[in-house]
């Protein structure tokens, strides 16, 4: 009985597997096809005379928003969008989760309900507000303006994350910090930091995921030509006239999802035991 108990589980796990990977190996089969072959055969077929022709397009000759550089450019534009207001949100997040946890009063307990409030409005609800406070700012239509805003929606939930992992941290070991002169800031690089590794890849895989996939607040804070690979994937893939080149479209697809496949796989270990350790448990 285990072992059709077994037997059925790796069946589903399988069958859940191939669900999931099968729009992917698509993508991949497709991006490998002359566009002749795309037209003219099933999209689901393999490739007959594979060629990394559209790949190239795709990363350095498409041309988008009147550019002809393909991807490249704005591949650019997300990362410098992407490493600010990720490691920002971590650190912050960090610190005031650790703060947060320190102790409970009627004044930190209505700040953590705000942040918990904060993390299911929608950025639509707040979208006009947000737009008037950084135009106010000088920011609008700049990279800086579109980091800032992911710093500021990405702050509660990594806040969330960090207070409840730092929580479970036994108090007996901050106590004997302190008796051995660590502060605040002591306690939290010496001792809670190295604990939080687990915690800080779960908030990193999912902050980078939701950064690097955003494409509402891109499309609205940053100027033309300073805006993220999705914006152009979009723009790519709808302003074509004439025949569409799908294979050029798949390609770029799978470029443009290659960065968040790479942070999971060199993070992955470390996610699997942060969810594992109760990291986004409340």
């Amino acid at each position: 009985m285990n072992a059709m108990r077994r037997g059925a589980l790796y069946l589903m796990l399988t069958v859940a597997a191939l669900a999931v990977l099968f729009p992917l190996l698509v993508m991949l089969s497709t991006s490998l096809k002359p566009l002749d072959e795309v037209t003219n055969g099933s999209l689901f077929a393999l490739p007959q005379d594979p060629t990394l022709d559209a790949w190239r397009k795709a990363w350095g000759s498409a041309c988008i928003s009147g550019q002809c550089s393909g991807l490249s450019v704005w591949f650019a534009n997300s990362f410098a969008i992407v490493i600010p207001a990720l490691f920002g949100s971590l650190a912050l997040g960090a610190i005031t989760g650790y703060a947060l946890s320190l102790r409970s009063s009627r004044w930190s307990d209505l700040l953590f309900a705000a942040l918990l409030i904060g993390l299911f409005i929608p950025p639509q609800v707040t979208l006009y507000p947000m737009i008037v406070l950084v135009r106010e700012m000088g920011l609008f239509g700049s990279l800086p303006g579109l980091v800032f805003v992911h710093l500021v929606w990405g702050l509660a939930f990594v806040t969330l994350l960090f207070r409840n992992f730092f929580l479970s941290v036994p108090r007996d070991l901050l106590k004997s910090a302190r008796v051995d002169g660590a502060g605040f800031l002591a306690t939290f690089w010496y001792v809670l930091l190295p604990l939080s590794l687990p915690v800080a890849a779960v908030a990193l895989v999912l902050q980078f995921t939701y950064i690097w996939n955003d494409f509402l607040l891109g499309l609205t804070f940053a100027g033309p030509g300073r805006q993220p690979v999705t914006v152009a994937l979009n723009t790519l893939a709808g302003s074509q006239f004439g025949a569409q080149e799908h294979n050029v479209n798949m390609a770029a697809t799978v470029i443009a999802a290659l960065p968040t496949i790479l942070v999971y796989f060199l993070s992955g270990r470390l996610f699997v035991r942060g969810i594992a350790a109760g990291a986004v448990k409340g």
